[in-house]
């Protein structure tokens, strides 16, 4: 047995169809108003426990990097929601949960990191531009600028974590490509270019390093106090020499932002050679394991149904860029994935879970990573929100993106 499939076989897998779409979305914003009672006040943490989120911190999550994911979700219900006062009650929660992002930026209450964008751009970006939110806009821009305090001129990039002086503490990690979208807003918003010109030279910095000669990804690339390159690592997968699958995702959805950002050419090149390592390291139902490393014949080993939404998302950003044969091509795949994730991995019971997904991986110990097992096989709150989006994308073509 062949422990990947072709990526022809890949491309003779069946795409979800307009109803099934149509249906899975239905289902996510009933799952979402479902919540609601639980979560208008409370963030969910960020995987489930026996598939059910609890919430996390009173009377918000303040702690953590996904909490942004929530809100998103209620913002994609508000947006894909049918009737007047269904749209009216999504949109009084998310405005009140926009003010707790004001509160926890106005605080600098653990904002100490990169994940600004995570937490700014599907709340507050997303809130700002359905709504024309002043205390939305007011908060993503001082995300923004805090944001810019991670910046580290000796190599070019924006510092994942710690104390900038800390000489363990000089690296980037690829989760960052999702981050740095928040500051071409920010510099679009505001009129100052500072913001686009960190940007540029974090993805810059980022892409020379992360990317492989065979086109898999390293997690986190190190630096020396000069800015010289040091090595790559792959924190969360399975060893450094494997290709985190969570990462790797984030490199195709990362690269297509950074074109629709830039419009450089190098990018779509980056964004072809990440995203045809993904597609030929899938299992016999395309949801793939994860680490690419594992397919066909390593079943002990979970899957991460969230990695193929993220995935989706980045296929279906950059085929808005290219030629329609290619376009084609990646919307089709993003169609294939989303089928299997409909078909195999979607909640459709609330008494089974009450996520979008199942079987995430937050992270998973290895003798050779030194993580500690976090939500594994679980549902996972950045799989259902890329879920919705992606449902999103291909059913209103014109959306206006958070990103």
């Amino acid at each position: 047995m062949n422990k990947w499939i072709s990526l022809e076989q890949v491309m003779a897998h069946e795409e979800a169809a307009l109803p099934e779409l149509r249906g899975a979305m239905d289902s996510c914003v009933r799952q979402v108003l479902n919540n609601l009672p639980a979560f208008e006040e409370h963030f969910p943490d960020a995987n489930s426990e026996d598939n059910f989120y609890t919430p996390g911190g009173n009377p918000y999550r303040i702690d953590d990097w996904t909490s942004g994911f929530w809100t998103g979700e209620v913002w994609l219900a508000y947006e894909n929601a049918a009737g007047e006062l269904m749209k009216a009650h999504l949109k009084a929660v998310g405005d009140r949960q926009v003010e707790t992002y004001l509160e926890r930026i106005n605080k600098k209450l653990a904002v100490n990191h990169h994940d600004m964008g995570f937490l700014y751009i599907p709340s507050c970006v997303a809130a700002y531009k359905l709504t024309g939110s002043a205390r939305a806009k007011e908060a993503a821009v001082k995300a923004a600028d805090q944001l810019m305090t991670r910046y580290q001129p000796a190599g070019g990039y924006i510092q994942a974590w710690g104390d900038m002086n800390a000489a363990d503490n000089r690296r980037l990690i690829i989760d960052c490509l999702l981050n740095i979208p928040l500051l071409y807003w920010a510099a679009q918003i505001t009129g100052k270019p500072r913001y686009r010109e960190v940007a540029e030279r974090h993805i810059t910095t980022a892409l020379k390093y992360l990317v492989r000669d065979d086109g898999s990804t390293w997690h986190t690339i190190f630096f020396d106090g000069e800015g010289n390159f040091l090595r790559g690592a792959t924190c969360q997968g399975y060893k450094d020499a494997s290709a985190w699958t969570r990462g790797q995702a984030w490199g195709v959805y990362g690269t297509a932002i950074a074109y629709k950002n830039t419009g450089r050419a190098e990018y779509i090149e980056y964004f072809k050679r990440v995203s045809r390592y993904f597609l030929t390291h899938l299992p016999d139902d395309i949801c793939p394991y994860w680490d690419l490393s594992f397919g066909n014949g390593d079943e002990d080993q979970p899957r991460d149904s969230s990695s193929s939404a993220i995935a989706a998302c980045g296929f279906l950003e950059m085929s808005k860029y290219l030629p329609a044969a290619e376009a084609a091509f990646y919307v089709s795949a993003a169609k294939k994935l989303l089928g299997s994730l409909i078909r195999g991995y979607q909640v459709t019971d609330p008494a089974v879970s009450n996520g979008q997904l199942l079987h995430g991986v937050y992270a998973k110990s290895t003798p050779y990573n030194g993580c500690k097992n976090a939500g594994v096989d679980e549902c996972v709150i950045w799989g259902d929100y890329f879920f919705m989006e992606a449902l999103t994308r291909l059913l209103k073509p014109d959306w206006n993106v958070y990103w």
